[in-house]
């Protein structure tokens, strides 16, 4: 078999996105069975949830990783390349390695198709294939994060579930996952697992009512992480201290208000985790949380002006994203740049984020949920005078750095698909202009010049 270059392997991978997505495990169960259910020999953290998955995950894998386990992480979508989607204790998977599971990834889907069997799509073929990475690689436990929903994500084929994790609650994704936000819960509870712990984050009523009832039908736990009880924060722009749970002055490099929030989380996760055997030392937990980042996550990118990214794409998204501007940056003057996806609920976002900005760039993003940023411009002037739609991003970030003066902080956010972009384009503004950071670089490695 001629394994694929990188090159024809990514063609490839692009050319998947014709197969849309399909909820249901029936193409899950055809793949890992080809593969031998490489599932079956791992063990899994699964996260769903409306809003912080990625950030829970972030702090969980790297306290696993601090207490001396191999894990592996699995997430979506990417910022900045496609390989980020698949890693152990924080490594991507290889290139050469890549393309040998995307050569056998299209071998088994053709031999399906071929046996009449439906064709699965991308995310269903990225999921097995981190199934059969991880058993390679002799993980000991992987930190799952689902695509969309939970009962009927792709990721919900495993059932070596030792803790479901379930991160803030809130409206998206209500075409697939339902109208109120008990149905929506009703999904994401899918992915607990009978002799497994849930863990939430405390929400709302009607959503922690959904969680209950089927940790009840499961016979489990389900243990609630009380924001209420966390104590003594104090947020920098640089980190957050904070206590919880007997944990006195943890630290953590994450900036958003809404970060102390999921650590809470991670923090109880580790701590059922320790009783369910998955020993965690105390140490591990202040190192792991303290060594996580994620990118994208009210993100400062630069100082001189203020230049933050934040992933904020749905209504309790934008909400969080403006508590966290109006706390560091009151009474400041702020730019927005803005790049939405076609699926999302525009006016609702554009009606919570417009009044705070002083002027709004639009600016398009791609792909086939891609949106125009003159229709985005369009949706945005019915709550704000000052709206331009940008014809690309690096003139957005141009335009928005010369408006700018020493009072101004310019925030991006609406859509992670052209985030990973943004961030590129403002690290090779700042480095330019000589005053990049000698700690970590704009995607949260440390530097190494």
């Amino acid at each position: 078999m001629n394994v694929m270059s990188y090159e024809e392997a990514m063609i490839y991978v692009e050319s998947l996105g014709k197969y849309g997505s399909v909820p249901g495990l029936a193409n899950m169960e055809n793949l890992c069975r080809k593969l031998g259910q490489p599932q079956r020999d791992l063990q899994f953290v699964h996260i769903a949830g409306t809003n912080g998955k990625g950030s829970t995950l972030a702090f969980l894998s790297e306290i696993l990783k601090a207490a001396g386990y191999r894990t592996g992480r699995y997430i979506s979508p990417t910022l900045f390349e496609y390989r980020e989607r698949i890693q152990i204790n924080g490594r991507s998977i290889g290139k050469k390695e890549l393309c040998r599971k995307i050569t056998l990834m299209k071998k088994i889907c053709d031999e399906l198709v071929s046996e009449g069997e439906p064709h699965p799509t991308a995310f269903e073929i990225e999921t097995a294939m981190a199934f059969l990475y991880f058993k390679e690689q002799k993980c000991q436990i992987v930190v799952l994060e689902t695509g969309l929903g939970g009962l009927l994500d792709a990721t919900n084929i495993v059932t070596n579930t030792v803790a479901a994790v379930f991160t803030s609650i809130s409206f998206d994704h209500m075409a697939v996952l339902g109208k109120t936000l008990g149905e929506i819960a009703q999904n994401k509870a899918g992915i607990m697992k009978p002799g497994a712990v849930a863990v939430a984050l405390k929400g709302e009523e009607e959503v922690m009512e959904a969680l209950a009832q089927k940790a009840q039908e499961l016979g489990i736990p389900l243990i609630i992480a009380d924001t209420e009880g966390i104590s003594g924060i104090k947020r920098s722009l640089e980190r957050q201290r904070f206590s919880y749970e007997g944990y006195k002055n943890l630290e953590i490099h994450l900036t958003g208000t809404y970060q102390t929030d999921n650590a809470a989380l991670a923090i109880k996760t580790a701590q059922q985790l320790n009783k369910a055997g998955v020993r965690i030392p105390d140490e591990a937990v202040y190192q792991g949380l303290w060594e996580a980042f994620w990118p994208g996550r009210f993100q400062i990118l630069d100082k001189k002006p203020y230049f933050i990214a934040d992933g904020a794409h749905n209504r309790d998204g934008v909400k969080q994203l403006i508590r966290s501007i109006r706390f560091y940056f009151t009474n400041r003057r702020i730019v927005y740049i803005i790049g939405m996806l076609r699926d999302k609920e525009h006016e609702e976002m554009l009606k919570i984020t417009c009044p705070l900005a002083e002027q709004i760039f639009t600016v398009p993003t791609k792909g086939p949920r891609g949106y125009s940023s003159y229709d985005l411009a369009l949706c945005a002037k019915q709550f704000h005078k000052n709206v331009t739609a940008m014809d690309s991003l690096e003139e957005a970030v141009e335009l928005a750095y010369l408006m700018a003066d020493k009072n101004t902080v310019i925030v991006a956010f609406g859509s992670l698909s052209y985030l990973g972009s943004l961030i590129k384009t403002v690290e090779k503004t700042v480095v330019k202009k000589g005053r990049k950071d000698k700690g970590r670089d704009l995607h949260g490695r440390q530097r190494k010049d």
